[in-house]
């Protein structure tokens, strides 16, 4: 079921379930108005409802109402981000749709980018968390999939016991979760050796989703701990007006109303700002809001490079800090 509601001249009407998420005509005045899914517009109805309900009843107690900070935390506060579907459905991508169709820009989301019941996202924030140690391993992966290489071997020997130990576990876990074809590990002489995964999805993965996969949980953690409302989406394709597309990496609509937009590059950035520069401007999104996470960036390099162009460039490590400056 889907309704719409017209903030012009209040009417509200029952519409097809298959326009969620987009605009239509009012009925009554013609105005364009977005069209939700009646489940979750009832609920969030409901929800301004009772805290309404909740402040009156304090004022006639005599009392002021509750400070924001004490309020129930939203809807996300219990979901594992982990391990669900929940952003994967249509209703959880309205108010996204809705905010690009108030821009005469149209969108696709790609459900399948943020579903999180398989073992990406884990991966993804063990690599983004732990770099300096596993990036030896990832770039291995990524240059025997260049290659057309079917095997590498890992010299853990000459690590120290600490991090040969982490990496040969690390590697363990690749295979088990199907991310390595084949992985033993010769104790006598400390060396690990590796068959590539062929399928396009971790070939993917390995080629740079994983940083996109990082972002969005590092988001998905900051903006949950801080009890914001918020959508998301991944992999989000828009049609501005002339017809020409793009996909944004990672989105995030926080509260309705300001858009944090995430671009992640595993390699060469440099050719490309003038691109995200001239995007940044067509989509009317603050600079600071606007994010280039690079990796091997440094903090310093990255905030020099922010004070030059109307960009704002992070390492992945520092990308909860930039948001905490925002939030």
């Amino acid at each position: 079921m889907a309704l719409l509601r017209c903030n012009k001249c209040g009417h509200v009407a029952e519409v097809s379930a298959d326009q969620i998420g987009t605009s239509t005509p009012c009925p009554a005045c013609g105005n364009h108005v977005p069209v939700y899914d009646t489940v979750l517009f009832v609920r969030k109805v409901l929800q301004q409802y009772f805290a309404l309900q909740d402040e009156v009843k304090q004022l006639r107690a005599g009392s002021a109402p509750t400070d924001v900070a004490a309020m129930p935390a939203p809807a996300t506060a219990g979901i594992d981000f982990h391990n669900t579907e929940h952003l994967t459905s249509e209703a959880w991508h309205a108010e996204i749709v809705a905010w690009f169709q108030r821009r005469q820009i149209q969108v696709r989301t790609s459900p399948d980018a943020v579903n999180t019941t398989g073992f990406f996202d884990e991966f993804a924030v063990e690599i983004g968390d732990n770099y300096p140690l596993l990036g030896d391993v990832v770039g291995k992966i990524r240059w025997a999939q260049q290659k057309d290489v079917p095997s590498f071997s890992l010299k853990l020997g000459d690590l120290s016991q600490k991090d040969g130990q982490a990496i040969n576990a690390f590697c363990k876990r690749l295979y088990e979760h199907t991310f390595l074809s084949k992985y033993f590990y010769q104790k006598q002489d400390k060396l690990g050796r590796a068959t590539i995964q062929s399928a396009p999805a971790i070939r993917s993965f390995f080629a740079g989703d994983w940083l996109e996969w990082y972002a969005l949980m590092k988001l998905l953690a900051f903006f949950q701990a801080r009890q914001k409302a918020f959508s998301c989406t991944r992999n989000l394709s828009v049609t501005f007006p002339n017809e020409d597309l793009h996909e944004l990496d990672v989105f995030f609509l926080v509260e309705g109303n300001t858009p944090v937009c995430v671009e992640c590059k595993t390699g060469e950035f440099r050719q490309d700002i003038d691109k995200y520069l001239r995007l940044r401007k067509r989509l009317g999104i603050d600079r600071s809001q606007f994010i280039l996470c690079c990796l091997g960036l440094g903090d310093e390099q990255a905030a020099g490079l922010s004070s030059m162009y109307e960009l704002s460039f992070v390492s992945p490590t520092g990308l909860q800090g930039h948001l905490a400056k925002l939030f």
